[in-house]
């Protein structure tokens, strides 16, 4: 492999290092500057979080918005674009995290192979990001608490949603993915739920005995105008479908948060990986087309609850699935969807917690942060990082005294712009990774996982995130309106992400990384003796699963194994 080849002595060092550490080799510690988190992460654990830890409130609810605004026709093709994209930005994570699965993932890839400046922009657009996304997800699961009634205590439900994250997040990193795997498990399961109700009463599998199939696609129509009339209408009613698709669909950055805490990297994380694109195809596609086909994008009940006019806007009333069981009047199946929406929302908050607190240890170990974060607990928890993440999680409370409506707005708009700004990174951190390469000679299909179509994909996926998130708010610029408070949730990320990078660079005289001096090596050759040590039982997805059910034997595994 050229510039790796040089690994003498490297697996009886880690052997020697975790002996006197008194770990076995499968608990697993690859020694990095000062990380000192644990590979405690298993093969199951790491596909669930892989699949459910990006599904929230919004593939169920906001969605809606996507759908009232260009209408069932728009809403899948937007969907299908923006999917198709966020493959590329995968296939470049992929390749990178595979082969360099460190603590922070992309946040320190872009300080050590493109500019210190782009780290620290980086980790700190990706901490704010996630912190704001816990808020986002209490506030959402306040409300859809008030499904059943409307004197929800919410301040009890924030705070013990605080106080359940803490503790879950507190103590050693395979406690929170057995967690994830469960709750993720549900989230999977209320998908396979309102899919199968999509398709069975799309049939005629209802009370009404009513089989309109693809009936809304035809009237009211697939595709509305929105803010304009007529084909320009049309085409916008398009963009608004596709600003919902930039809030909804998410994936590879969680999948890479946790490759510094995973056992066998090389093997779970390019199995993950893999997954997403069916992720985005199944989940994310299917839930855009099915929303479609269930109801009519100017449905009266859906119009009122998205628009305020009557209760229910951000709970389980405002989904679609939900409106359309009402309207059949399928009792029952509207009280459970809503209960898994419930556990849907805790686990993407749990997971927000989890990724906002590593991303901030991340930034400390390379310096961009207070020295103090990197400390952990034996096993392996940045204490201090997670307490800074509990307290910015308090701005859940702003929902007692604002509107709901408003609070939600805000969040969704400065959290899709520093979401598109992380997969802008992405690309760009890929492209200096391949040339690189390409100036050291290190053959790219020598590595663990090779990206197909590079470098072509990344530019794609540079281009097309930077037109999205420079376009996000042009509404607000049309005649009429304009309004400064709409201006700057659209664009506060994107003004204060130069702010972070051309701060840094005056402040520290930084430079870009030239290609012929990125370290390609850093920490791939611990991770290659590491996993040569490994002793662990090593298994495929599907075996265990079977294993909690006690199918299976639990005998040593052929570690030729796939993990998939």
């Amino acid at each position: 492999m050229g510039i790796l080849d040089d690994k003498t002595g490297l697996d009886d060092n880690i052997l020697s290092r975790n002996e006197t550490r008194g770990e076995s080799v499968h608990v697993g510690t690859v020694d990095e500057a000062e990380d000192q988190l644990k590979r405690h992460l298993g093969n199951r654990q790491i596909q669930l979080i892989a699949i459910g830890g990006s599904i929230g409130t919004s593939v169920f609810v906001s969605i809606s918005n996507g759908l009232i605004a260009g209408g069932p026709g728009s809403l899948f093709l937007a969907f299908i674009l923006y999917a198709g994209v966020m493959g590329l930005v995968n296939n470049c994570m992929a390749e990178m995290a595979v082969f360099q699965p460190v603590t922070g993932s992309f946040i320190r890839m872009a300080g050590k192979w493109v500019d210190s400046s782009l780290g620290f922009m980086a980790g700190w657009n990706f901490f704010l990001y996630e912190a704001l996304l816990i808020p986002f997800e209490l506030t959402a699961l306040s409300l859809v608490l008030s499904f059943w009634r409307d004197n929800i205590p919410v301040a009890a439900i924030i705070s013990i949603c605080l106080v359940l994250y803490f503790c879950i997040n507190a103590f050693a990193v395979k406690y929170y993915g057995e967690v994830e795997f469960w709750l993720s498990s549900g989230k999977i399961l209320l998908l396979v739920i309102v899919f199968c109700f999509t398709f069975v009463t799309m049939c005629g599998g209802n009370p009404h005995h009513d089989a309109y199939g693809f009936r809304y696609w035809r009237e009211p129509g697939a595709f509305a105008e929105y803010i304009t009339t007529g084909s320009l209408g049309r085409f916008e009613g398009f963009l608004g479908s596709l600003w919902s698709a930039a809030f909804v669909i998410v994936g590879p950055e969680y999948v890479a948060m946790v490759a510094g805490e995973t056992k066998l990297p090389r093997r779970y994380l390019k199995a993950a990986f893999k997954t997403a694109y069916w992720r985005f195809a199944i989940f994310f596609v299917g839930s855009a087309l099915f929303v479609g086909i269930v109801i009519p994008y100017n449905d009266k009940d859906l119009i009122a609850v998205l628009s305020g006019s009557s209760g229910g806007a951000g709970t389980a009333a405002a989904s679609p699935y939900v409106i359309a069981m009402n309207n059949f009047g399928i009792s029952v199946l509207p009280d459970i969807t809503n209960a898994l929406l419930v556990t849907s929302i805790f686990s993407a908050g749990n997971a927000y917690t989890y990724c906002s607190t590593r991303s901030l240890y991340g930034l400390a170990l390379d310096g961009r942060a207070p020295k103090f974060l990197r400390r952990c607990t034996k096993h392996g928890v940045p204490i201090y990082a997670l307490l800074c993440v509990m307290a910015f999680s308090t701005l859940a409370f702003l929902n007692l005294s604002s509107s709901t409506a408003s609070v939600l707005s805000w969040f969704v708009n400065l959290i899709t712009a520093a979401q598109i700004i992380d997969y802008i990174i992405i690309c760009m951190t890929y492209i200096f990774f391949y040339a690189a390469c390409r100036a050291q000679g290190l053959d790219r299909q020598s590595l663990p996982y090779v990206g197909w179509f590079q470098p072509y994909s990344a530019w794609i996926g540079l281009v097309f995130m930077s037109i999205i998130v420079c376009t996000y708010g042009y509404s607000i610029f049309l005649p009429g309106k304009w309004d400064i408070k709409s201006f700057f949730t659209y664009y506060a990320m994107v003004l204060v992400a130069p702010v972070l990078f051309f701060g840094w660079r005056i402040l520290h005289r930084t430079k870009f990384v030239k290609p012929y001096e990125a370290d390609l090596v850093w920490v791939a050759p611990f991770i290659d003796a590491y996993e040569a040590a490994y002793d662990e039982d090593v298994v495929g997805f599907r075996r265990e699963i079977l294993r909690i059910f006690g199918i299976g034997k639990r005998g040593k595994a052929d570690n030729t194994n796939s993990a998939s």
